[in-house]
């Protein structure tokens, strides 16, 4: 029922193809091409149950703030998440390690794998994530300002489910036409203050609030701090106990909030596999920040299917290297403490891409 379907890439990046695979509880290392080059990371084709995948990462920050997590194994089929930190790892580790084992856990009754269901295991994931934060509170505050962009998809039976916090992007690439041309199809929702419609759902959700979002060096951010509307964690702005002189002076609001400033209900959508289907990249922004979603599709159709996560980002690194008119090269020399600095974001994103 595949078909032509699974390659996941993501800036952490992965491919994964169809070719059959035995069950297994997480993506098999075996025939992996893998390597390091300073600070990107690969793994070029490995084998989960829906086909291969191809992983890699490029890191930016002085700690690696991204995380990604792969387990093919029945009942659920194939998992893939891709966790982009920010104001720390803590957010992102959190969800890796357990947004898997609330799925499972959601999806072990009769429903099996639903929409609901994976929005239950979201939910229970921020629940847990919260509970820490609370734990943590007096002896480690900056945690509560920890917070992570989410992005997962699920391919059960015939039906690939797409569920997204944040502004992490999956695209699938799908053939066109008898030429067998390739065409890119956006299956996630973004939830950054840059785009117009996460404005107006803010300023209908908080309707006595005139600065819920503010235009900050050029850039859209809720309450002139963060970019993205929903998030796992960021307990700063969904609990007012939180913002108190305990936290960093850049994340703190000078007036107290009665309801959540930021959501953690993901968008989810279902599509139902086709021959056509060729695809799909799972990337963080800093992947779509230098690529648009055809160049990226395009990238990965007109080349063979081991090494498309570490081709992608490489793809992304040049275009950052030209927008900053220096060498690829010299980009690549940055040290890590540096890079965020710059402006160079791909370096902390992560992508992934099912064939």
């Amino acid at each position: 029922m595949l078909g032509a379907l699974l390659r996941f890439i993501s800036a952490c990046g992965g491919v994964w193809s169809t070719s059959p695979a035995p069950a297994s509880s997480s993506a098999s290392a075996e025939h992996a091409a893998e390597g390091r080059d300073g600070l990107l990371w690969w793994r070029d084709l490995a084998r989960c149950h829906a086909g291969d995948l191809s992983v890699a990462v490029v890191q930016g920050n002085n700690v690696l703030e991204d995380q990604c997590r792969v387990e093919s194994a029945p009942p659920i089929g194939t998992y893939l998440g891709v966790f982009d930190g920010h104001a720390g790892p803590d957010a992102a580790r959190f969800a890796c390690d357990h947004l898997f084992p609330n799925l499972r856990e959601a999806a072990s009754g009769p429903q099996g794998v639903t929409a609901n269901t994976i929005r239950e295991a979201f939910l229970a994931t921020e629940e847990g994530f919260l509970a820490l934060v609370s734990r943590m509170w007096e002896t480690q505050p900056d945690i509560a300002t920890a917070g992570t962009c989410c992005l997962v998809g699920v391919v059960h039976q015939s039906t690939l489910f797409v569920a997204s916090l944040g502004d992490s992007r999956a695209v699938l690439g799908k053939k066109v036409g008898r030429t067998g041309q390739i065409a890119a199809q956006q299956l996630s929702s973004e939830h950054n203050a840059n785009e117009e419609f996460v404005r107006q759902e803010l300023m209908a959700q908080h309707p006595d609030d005139p600065q819920i979002v503010a235009l900050k060096h050029g850039v859209w951010r809720v309450k002139g701090i963060i970019q993205v509307s929903r998030s796992l964690g960021d307990a700063y702005l969904k609990h007012t106990r939180y913002n108190t002189e305990q936290i960093k002076p850049k994340f703190r609001l000078s007036e107290s909030f009665s309801k959540p400033i930021l959501s953690a209900d993901p968008s989810i959508i279902s599509h139902c596999l086709q021959p056509s289907d060729c695809f799909i990249i799972f990337a963080s922004d800093g992947l779509w920040e230098h690529l648009s979603n055809q160049q990226a599709v395009e990238i990965v159709h007109s080349h063979q299917r081991a090494g498309s996560a570490r081709r992608l980002i490489k793809a992304a690194l040049h275009e950052a290297a030209r927008k900053r008119e220096m060498r690829y090269s010299d980009l690549m020399k940055i040290d890590k403490k540096m890079k965020q600095a710059c402006g160079y974001q791909i370096f902390k994103e992560r992508i992934i891409l099912p064939d």
